[in-house]
């Protein structure tokens, strides 16, 4: 198990930082730029909780800090790559920016980060309990509610985009039920493959864009 798992982890962030350069390097303009940085972003902050988590199966360290304080980092670099989403969506489609939509955004992002920053976290000690779990990934379920329904609208205007809106809530359905629960049911903590493999597919989505200019 700990060889499989750590072979997909690195195999996983290794495609999403190469992949987030290759994005920026061929997708012309600022969508190109967009989808990159939110790629990147997505790939180096999951590697803050990641490289930890492959550690802990080889080493006899204490790794229960840098774990807890990696889902911090994690925590906070989704709630950024969902931003970049929205302005990925306004670049891609060409949509004129909504001001309402936009003050939204950023707040539930500003809101999500804050309420990630309070010691009730247990992020030290890697030990988040529900509530907090709950209380924190509300404006984030909110942000991701928001993009998801975004690129709904415009699914039919574009074949590479048409299943984006899926894959982002397939993502929070995996996500919501670790974020809450895995600290009393372990064995939740497994739904974040396929949540990965979510990612893996906007990812490759971002590179299809730039392959069919």
């Amino acid at each position: 198990m700990k060889y499989g798992e750590s072979a997909f982890d690195i195999l996983y962030l290794l495609f999403a930082v190469i992949g987030g350069c290759i994005i920026l390097k061929r997708v012309k303009g600022k969508p190109g730029k967009y989808m990159g940085a939110a790629t990147l972003v997505l790939g180096c902050g999951d590697a803050f909780h990641l490289v930890p988590r492959v550690m802990n199966y080889f080493t006899d360290s204490d790794m229960t800090a840098p774990l807890g304080i990696g889902k911090l980092v994690t925590s906070i670099t989704m709630t950024v790559f969902y931003v970049l989403m929205y302005f990925v969506w306004l670049e891609y489609y060409n949509e004129t920016e909504n001001r309402i939509v936009t003050a939204a955004i950023w707040n539930l992002a500003a809101v999500r980060t804050v309420l990630c920053m309070f010691p009730q976290n247990g992020w030290i000690e890697n030990s988040s309990g529900m509530a907090w779990g709950i209380i924190r990934n509300v404006p984030f379920v909110i942000l991701g509610c928001i993009i998801c329904v975004l690129f709904f609208r415009n699914r039919g205007e574009d074949r590479v985009f048409r299943p984006l809106w899926i894959y982002i809530l397939l993502s929070f359905a995996f996500y919501i039920p670790v974020a809450v629960a895995a600290g009393i049911v372990p064995m939740l903590g497994m739904l974040m493959l396929p949540k990965t493999v979510c990612y893996v597919l906007m990812i490759i989505s971002f590179l299809r864009s730039g392959s069919e200019e």
